[in-house]
């Protein structure tokens, strides 16, 4: 029996515009991989915006999760 791979959403973008240093990236990192269904989170400071990838995402869950790491996504 193989394993079957579960098809991954779209990726979802989003604009965090109060984003500056390493520790910002680090904090949202963290707190939208805790959110269920998150595989990857990719955070570009110089464009400010937060790639998310998974399964089946939650926007309002990944929204309260970079809310929770003390930012706002536009």
């Amino acid at each position: 029996m193989g394993s079957e791979k579960v098809p991954m959403s779209d990726p979802i973008t989003y604009t965090v515009p109060g984003m500056h240093c390493g520790h910002c990236e680090a904090a949202v990192t963290q707190e939208v991989s805790s959110v269920s269904g998150v595989a990857t989170v990719d955070v570009d400071l110089e464009t400010r915006l937060v790639v998310v990838r998974g399964e089946t995402l939650d926007d309002a869950a990944i929204r309260a999760a970079i809310e929770e790491a003390g930012y706002e996504a536009v």
